[in-house]
């Protein structure tokens, strides 16, 4: 039987408001796959036929009640994960970020997080998932737009 590539790719919005220069985010609970509640940036799961902007918008409004045009979607960081708390395998992880939104924030999947808030946009509080904070990190230096996580290093 041949090896079968399995890809899963995530997404995530940094959503920014310039005014008060802070970013939506939500605390997840604690789940089967995350020991303790931890800050990250709203996302999930791109479902196998859908365009990932798409999904960075459909789980920004599932997760926050924050609307946001797909086209007003920019990609800033990518992050390929080794192995995500889920223990599932690899998975790709997109990140968008726009200034550009309509509704009011609220915590939309109180089964999953326990709050939704503006926090600054200089960094998550703590704790917080460490590919959102390495998204937050490079999405505000303007760089780098690619990251891995947990993988060994490249041998040379």
């Amino acid at each position: 039987m041949p090896n079968e590539m399995i890809s899963r790719n995530m997404v995530s919005v940094i959503v920014h408001d310039k005014a008060t220069d802070t970013i939506a985010a939500v605390l997840y609970g604690v789940r089967n796959w995350t020991p303790q509640p931890a800050w990250t940036l709203p996302g999930g799961k791109a479902e196998p036929d859908e365009a990932l902007d798409e999904a960075a918008a459909r789980e920004l409004a599932e997760e926050t009640g924050l609307l946001a045009d797909p086209a007003e979607l920019a990609l800033v960081h990518v992050t390929h994960v080794e192995q995500g708390f889920d223990q599932a395998g690899p998975f790709v992880l997109f990140v968008f970020a726009t200034d550009t939104w309509a509704g009011e924030l609220i915590n939309a999947e109180p089964d999953k997080h326990l709050a939704a808030r503006w926090v600054s946009a200089d960094r998550l509080p703590s704790p917080a998932f460490p590919t959102s904070t390495r998204a937050l990190i490079g999405w505000r230096n303007e760089g780098p737009v690619f990251s891995r996580y947990g993988w060994r290093a490249a041998s040379t």
